[in-house]
């Protein structure tokens, strides 16, 4: 009779706790799985948005082709410092005018410049390479308009042109070389601090910042400074020509505003871009023919050459030759 008695309530609460504890461990484990397939999904998008982002840098979709239509003015900027790792780099600039010389369309090219200057090299290439392109074709002249500053390696480059156009306010000139650098000796004797460095050769660790500056050392620095100098003049006077006006500064390193450098024959008149292309050019239909990184070339520049190139100088420490 007894096995047939219905289970004691304390026995239906044990069974219905261990079901309830069972439920509950499923349903964890259940919104567990859900959240670990969120997760992979999410994943999966940043993953494919980064495989995109890349593809887009690498074989760069929107392209820096030009679009080409009809007879047109060709625009290129240069715009900040002129240097190897930059976008105003020989390298840029020179693919950008050779790009828009050869376009049969070309008109005029107008170089815009905004930039306080640079090194030397480069702005000598870019220089270099203008006079070539407006030898080779004859018919396509190049103007130069001048933004906020066409200093120094900027005004290197600028005086290949066959006319500069600046704005009053411009500041354009500031014709010179410098090299700038740090010394550390006095600082280093007050603290206690001694410099060891071994050299081979008697000159191999000239202009080193932790060592005392030499007779011999200020001699050499100013001869190559005077060197540079010279060939920044002669392009200058090879480009403007008679244009220039017999100043005793004008070759001292001063820099003057537009309106100055009119007066002083560093440049020709005033005007913006679209005033040179729709009147002087007579093309107003513009056409920007200046090179933009793709994002894959930007990030091995800055992630490669960049980071070599501040290895380098983290490494010597010494002065810097530029046209600023």
């Amino acid at each position: 009779m007894s096995d047939n008695l219905p289970p004691r309530r304390d026995d239906r609460r044990d069974d219905n706790w261990e079901r309830e504890a069972l439920e509950r461990i499923a349903l964890a484990a259940i919104r567990e799985q859900r959240a670990a397939r969120r997760w992979r999904i999410f994943f999966r998008f940043v993953f494919l948005g980064v495989i995109a982002l890349i593809a887009w840098g690498v074989f760069d979709f929107t392209g820096d082709r030009v679009a080409k239509a009809g007879k047109h003015t060709a625009l290129i900027d240069l715009q900040g410092e002129i240097a190897a790792n930059s976008d105003a780099s020989a390298d840029n600039i020179d693919d950008a005018l050779q790009s828009a010389f050869e376009d049969e369309n070309t008109a005029g090219v107008i170089l815009r410049i905004n930039s306080p200057g640079g090194s030397p090299v480069q702005a000598g290439i870019i220089n270099g390479e203008i006079r070539r392109l407006r030898a080779k074709y004859p018919k396509t002249p190049l103007y130069v308009v001048v933004d906020d500053m066409c200093a120094s390696g900027g005004y290197y480059v600028a005086a290949a042109a066959d006319k500069i156009y600046v704005d009053r306010a411009s500041i354009v000139g500031s014709i010179g070389v410098l090299m700038d650098g740090f010394g550390f000796t006095g600082l280093m004797d007050k603290l206690g601090i001694q410099r060891r460095m071994h050299t081979s050769g008697a000159n191999k660790g000239a202009f080193d910042p932790f060592s005392p500056e030499t007779p011999a050392m200020n001699a050499h620095a100013q001869e190559m400074l005077d060197q540079i100098h010279t060939q920044f003049i002669d392009a200058v006077k090879l480009g403007r020509g008679k244009r220039l006006k017999d100043d005793p500064e004008l070759f001292t390193g001063m820099f003057w505003t537009g309106e100055k450098s009119v007066e002083l024959g560093l440049a020709d008149g005033f005007g913006d871009a679209s005033y040179v292309a729709r009147e002087v050019i007579k093309q107003p239909d513009i056409v920007d023919y200046t090179q933009k990184e793709s994002i894959g070339e930007r990030v091995v520049r800055r992630f490669g050459a960049s980071a070599g190139d501040a290895a380098v100088r983290a490494l010597t420490l010494g002065g810097k030759l530029q046209l600023r």
